[in-house]
């Protein structure tokens, strides 16, 4: 593959390939490239000092369409030591997500730094894994997967490593957050337990706290997957690269059969 999940088709412009399309349906992206996209805008945000962001939520507020998308970000409340930073990804006059984040200017803690964890074993030789029956490619099969523990296509918590083997936007090497992610939005899907042919658990939201950038094109992804009574779940995350776990993540699930509509 050498294509990218986005073509530019203008200032703030991007056209959707087919490696964007989401597992429920060809005609929705999946929500990893759209999460990327938006903390590519606010990456572009001009910073005044060295700054990292540390926390970025993005909201879906509607299905992407495979169609041209906007997004536009900006400084919401700018300060010497910690700004609110905001984006937005349209489709016309339609808002389909929207991120916000906290920008925190950086210095040297690294002499009280704590110990990051252990980090998984290499992605090198390790066995590659199938998604659940009924779901389709398009984001599936734009990364490449290495399976950690548990599995894909089997129920229950797993972990996994992913690459994308495409691009975020045609022409540009994609940023390690960028990188993060096009692979945080899919802990849900990878820590499943329903059967996708009957269930729905679809995320309305994914939160990321980071602690540092991560390192390669490697991203480690430990998720599990925990439903409630009343149709509501949570996919926690734990976001690693080849040093070990840098980021958390979590995802507001609805959970309801497929029939219920």
């Amino acid at each position: 593959m050498t294509e990218a999940f986005y073509e530019p088709s203008g200032e703030g412009l991007f056209l959707p390939t087919r490696h964007t399309a989401g597992p429920w349906t060809p005609d929705a992206q999946h929500f990893g490239p759209p999460s990327a996209l938006l903390v590519r805008a606010l990456e572009e945000v001009e910073a005044p000092h060295a700054s990292q962001l540390a926390r970025v939520t993005i909201e879906i507020l509607g299905p992407a369409p495979l169609k041209e998308l906007s997004v536009r970000a900006r400084v919401e409340r700018p300060g010497r030591s910690v700004e609110w930073l905001e984006a937005e990804l349209s489709h016309g006059e339609r808002i389909v997500g929207r991120a916000s984040a906290w920008r925190i200017a950086t210095s040297d803690t690294t002499a009280v730094a704590t110990a990051e964890g252990p980090a998984l074993p290499s992605p090198e030789g390790l066995p590659t894994s199938n998604w659940p029956e009924g779901w389709h490619g398009g984001y599936l099969d734009a990364v490449e997967w290495r399976r950690v523990s548990g599995a894909l296509d089997e129920p229950g918590p797993a972990t996994v490593w992913g690459r994308q083997r495409v691009a975020l936007v045609g022409g540009e090497k994609p940023s390690p957050l960028q990188r993060l992610f096009v692979l945080a939005d899919s802990g849900n899907g990878i820590s499943n337990f329903l059967d996708p042919r009957e269930w729905w658990f679809i995320n309305s939201e994914l939160t990321v706290h980071l602690r540092r950038p991560p390192l390669g094109e490697w991203i480690g992804v430990d998720a599990a997957t925990l439903v409630g009574p009343n149709g509501i779940g949570t996919a926690t995350t734990t976001l690693h690269d080849a040093s070990g776990p840098l980021a958390s993540g979590a995802q507001a699930l609805l959970v309801r059969p497929r029939q219920a509509g």
